[in-house]
């Protein structure tokens, strides 16, 4: 286990944190349609070749679709990477 994702858990709890980078994992595969990719705390969109606006739009509603939380478009921009975005679902589905 990488110390980005030891940090997150610390923060979080290691079944949150796991469950929902679990989720992300299979959200990230099928949105871009590769197997390949590891989501993991510093993940961003420079890391993915497919990453662009139209895919970060898919990506966002299916996020928001499976895991029944959504976010606004001023959330989504203060997004630095996957970690903040983890970190963004928790604290959502804490509020519900």
């Amino acid at each position: 286990m990488s110390d980005d994702i030891k940090t997150v858990e610390a923060e979080m709890g290691p079944f949150v944190s796991e469950e929902i980078y679990r989720k992300l994992g299979q959200i990230f595969h099928e949105v871009f349609d590769d197997d390949s990719i590891v989501v993991k705390p510093d993940l961003t969109a420079n890391d993915v070749e497919a990453w662009d606006s139209v895919t970060n739009v898919r990506l966002f509603v299916a996020i928001e679709s499976e895991l029944g939380i959504q976010f606004s478009n001023a959330e989504i921009t203060q997004l630095k990477n996957v970690g903040d975005l983890v970190a963004a679902i928790d604290r959502k589905q804490r509020r519900r």
